[in-house]
């Protein structure tokens, strides 16, 4: 790997972004949705939560001009107290994993995030078994609070979640 370009996540990302996102849908316990989105659907629901600036973020790693993961930081929770909590989340499309993206995408978001004075905490959930994602989380200064027991069920068995928690900045 030469090394990724990360910039923020345009329109233009969106069918790579969906793509990435539906592997892990049909494929992996990476995310608890069981059904593939489209492209209109992420567009609606997800894609208008993040801006360039500010506590929510969704930034994509390219190589060679290609699409090959993005990380995000999103609400946590709806409730104004969380404000300043977000939830970080990282996808590379599977040819790509353990290559170091998602530690360039993830090192990249941390550093907006520290930057910005309005977030003070930064929380992931990892379900488990996940090693690398266990890995990565510990490796960038994140340490586990608690595991949910089988709180999602996904390809006929429940599925642990196993929560970290980052002061930002760090």
């Amino acid at each position: 790997m030469t090394g990724p370009t990360v910039r923020p996540g345009a329109d233009a990302d969106l069918p790579a972004l969906t793509a990435i996102y539906n592997h892990y849908v049909e494929h992996d316990y990476a995310t608890f949705d069981v059904e593939p989105v489209t492209v209109e659907q992420r567009r609606a629901a997800w894609f208008v939560h993040y801006g360039n600036a500010g506590p929510h973020r969704l930034l994509v790693a390219e190589d060679g001009g290609v699409v090959v993961g993005y990380a995000t930081s999103s609400r946590f929770r709806p409730k104004p107290a969380y404000g300043g909590t977000v939830e970080t989340t990282v996808y590379l499309h599977p040819e790509h994993i353990g290559l170091g993206y998602g530690r360039a995408l993830y090192v990249d978001l941390l550093a907006r995030l520290a930057a910005d004075p309005a977030v003070h905490t930064a929380v992931a959930g990892v379900a488990l078994p996940n090693p690398s994602s266990v890995a990565l989380h510990q490796a960038l200064g994140f340490h586990v609070v608690g595991t949910f027991a089988e709180v999602g069920r996904k390809f006929g068995r429940y599925v642990d979640v196993q929560w970290f928690q980052r002061a930002l900045p760090s």
